[in-house]
Parts: structure tokens; C-alpha cells; sequence
């Protein structure tokens, strides 16, 4: 029999997550998957596992706990190590200067699939559900890769973010401007987008706008003035203009800033 993991302390924000389920915008479900793919990917690679393989996804505050023999890796202290049966595993809050953290246990975690995948869409309630204390997770059996790394030093999280305009950027008074102009604060965020304050966006129009289909990275402007990016689990339409994009790549690296941190805009030319 396959080893468990047991969910001690659930702590923040925790859940199940792989790739997502991207097409399946015109049902209404959102692509889900990690918040930040990249760094998902990094600690499957840590246990040789494939990159897209189930792991659990955090804020902080977990704490889980072995059955049997695992490898495991987090991306709090990227680096794969050894759990006995009994012993446990601790993702604080806030390292390396990141929001969102990953735990990955060689094999994989396993869940039953929703539409392709066992991410949890916190918005839709699809997939998993979030992870409470109790919970025992099974572990997949062993990959046929080798471990090929034992540490993987992580960069900063930058704090200049690339944008390009957004299909509804004639609808700020001074366009892409109002975004670059300043440095802006997060005030709150969840898995469904990311919400930042700075200088008051200034509305060209005040009319309203028809529902229309959203992106992850997709940037709108509620009336109150405030910036909202749209980030995995968000909705597939929404009826604030969007009126810029941030650049693919960039996407997590603005999620990963916590409630109170500052980043800044970077008009995209290229």
C-alpha cells in the first residue's frame, strides 16, 4: 500500500492543484492550476516527478505529516528530503519573500479528477476541496525519473510588472499612463485575482459595459478607482472594462506579493 500524507494544520489558503483545465471558458469554468505554475513545476522537478503532477498549494501555516516513506520538497526551502513514517513537514508563512507556496512528494498526490484536472477552483467549487486538518492524501506511485537536482536557489520576486494595453484602455482618461505613473499597493488577494491601490484611476466614460470574457492577467477598473488583475480561479466574463494585460510571465510574480507590498507597472513595447 501507497503512503499517505496527513493534513495536521490546514493553515491558509491551501488546496490541491496541477496544470488546470484550460478550454472550458464557454462552460463558464475558469483554467485554475496553480498560481504560480513555474515554481509548481520547479518542486515536482525537485522529486523527479513530472512537472504538472498534483501538489498541494499554500499561503503558509501548513504542517503535514507521513505514513511511510515519502520524498517530498517545498519550495519554502527548495530542496527534496526524506520523511519517515510519523514524521512531519512545515511550510511557514512568508519565505523567500513569497505569498504563495508548493509542496510536492515524489509520485504525485492523488485526487479524483474534475473536467481533466484535480486543481480546486475555489470560485466554482470544482475539483477538491479545500484541505482541512485530517485530511490524508495518497501518494502516487514512484516516477520513473531520476532526481537530478537536491537545491534550487530562488531570484526574488520582482517588483516591476509588464503590461500592454487591455481592449478597453480608451476607457481611462490618461490610458496606459494612469497605471505606470505610480507605485501600487496590494489590499487584499485570493486565488480569483489580486486587488491594488494607488493613484485613483480616472474613468473616461462612466457608461456601463456589457459583460464581457476575462484572462488571467487581465486588469479591470472597478469605479471605486482601484486596479483588479484576474488571476486563476477568477470569472470567465465580467462587466468592468479591462483596460490592460499583464504580460504572461509576469502574472505570478504579481500574485506573489503579499497585502501591504508595492509594485509597479512597466508599459510592455516589445
Amino acid at each position: 500500500m501507497n503512503a499517505t500524507i496527513e493534513i495536521v494544520e490546514p493553515g491558509v489558503a491551501t488546496t490541491l492543484q496541477d496544470r488546470g483545465r484550460p478550454g472550458y471558458a464557454h462552460l463558464g469554468v475558469s483554467p485554475s492550476g496553480a498560481v504560480d505554475p513555474w515554481l509548481a513545476a520547479l518542486v515536482n522537478r525537485l522529486v523527479g516527478n513530472p512537472a504538472g503532477a498534483t501538489v498541494l498549494e499554500t499561503c503558509g501555516g501548513l504542517v503535514l505529516r507521513a505514513t511511510g516513506h515519502v520524498l517530498v520538497a517545498t519550495s519554502a526551502d527548495p530542496g527534496p528530503r526524506t520523511l519517515g513514517p510519523g514524521e512531519s513537514c512545515h511550510v511557514p508563512a512568508g519565505r523567500s519573500g513569497r505569498l504563495w507556496h508548493y509542496v510536492a512528494v515524489r509520485g504525485g498526490l492523488l485526487a479524483e479528477p474534475v473536467l481533466g484536472s484535480t486543481s480546486s477552483d475555489t470560485l466554482a467549487h470544482l475539483g477538491p476541496p479545500p484541505c482541512q486538518a485530517g485530511d490524508r492524501l495518497a501518494v502516487g506511485g514512484a516516477p520513473v525519473a531520476p532526481i537530478v537536482a537536491d537545491i534550487a536557489p530562488l531570484a526574488d520576486v520582482p517588483g516591476v510588472v509588464r503590461i500592454t494595453a487591455g481592449p478597453r484602455v480608451d476607457w481611462l482618461a490618461d490610458g496606459l499612463r494612469a497605471l505606470a505613473s505610480g507605485p501600487w499597493r496590494v489590499t487584499t488577494t485570493s486565488r480569483v485575482g489580486v486587488r491594488l491601490s494607488g493613484v485613483p484611476l480616472v474613468r473616461a466614460r462612466s457608461d456601463e459595459l456589457a459583460s464581457e470574457g476575462l484572462v488571467r492577467g487581465a486588469i479591470q477598473a472597478p469605479p471605486d478607482g482601484d486596479a483588479v488583475m484576474m488571476l486563476c480561479d477568477h470569472p470567465t466574463t465580467g462587466g468592468y472594462p479591462v483596460v490592460a494585460v499583464v504580460h504572461p510571465d509576469d502574472v505570478a510574480s504579481l500574485a506573489q506579493h503579499a497585502p501591504g507590498s508595492e509594485v509597479r507597472f512597466r508599459v510592455d513595447v516589445a
